[in-house]
């Protein structure tokens, strides 16, 4: 059976892809092949854009993201949240 560099088989990717046919799955994994380098180098270099403009955004307005944390945290537990706020129990 073949797999691609991530080990999922071309079939499961067109399982949860059904708009792509097993070609074209192919196709990609043929191209990824022969151009590894290059392919993982533009993906390197959008992971490090996409962490320097997230960094940057944090930076510009850290209020909004420590509130944003806690209303995340409220949402996963909230009556620990709850139980730890100042005069509330």
């Amino acid at each position: 059976m073949v797999k691609t560099p991530s080990g999922q088989a071309p079939e499961s990717i067109v399982r949860s892809f059904p708009l792509l046919s097993l070609e074209q799955v192919y196709g990609a994994i043929t191209y990824y092949l022969a151009h590894r380098e290059e392919v993982d180098a533009h993906l390197e270099q959008g992971e490090a854009d996409y962490e320097a403009l997230r960094r940057r955004t944090r930076e510009a307005d850290p209020a909004f993201y420590d509130k944003l944390a806690a209303d995340a945290d409220m949402v996963r537990s909230p009556s620990k949240v709850i139980n730890e706020r100042p005069g509330l129990s």
